[in-house]
C-alpha cells in the first residue's frame, strides 16, 4: 500500500502554491480528478502527477537531462 495515496485540497494547494479555492475549482471543472469523502475531496498522488504533466508548458522529453537518444 502506498504511504500517502491521497492528498487533501490543502496539501495540493500548498504544493502548487495556489489557494484551496483554486484547487476546488479545478476539481469542480473536471480538470483535476478527485474523490469525495464525506464533505471533502481527496486527490490521488497519481492524479496530481497526471494533472501537472498535462499542464506542463513543454514535454518531459525536452527537459534538460532527459536525453532520449
Amino acid at each position: 500500500m502506498l504511504s500517502k495515496p491521497f492528498m487533501t485540497t490543502q496539501d495540493v494547494a500548498e504544493l502548487l502554491k495556489v489557494s484551496e479555492a483554486t484547487v476546488r475549482t479545478l476539481i469542480h471543472d473536471g480538470e483535476l480528478r478527485a474523490i469525495r469523502i464525506g464533505r471533502e475531496f481527496r486527490v490521488a498522488v497519481k492524479d496530481l502527477e497526471i494533472f501537472v504533466n498535462d499542464h506542463a508548458t513543454r514535454s518531459a522529453s525536452l527537459e534538460p537531462g532527459n536525453d532520449t537518444t
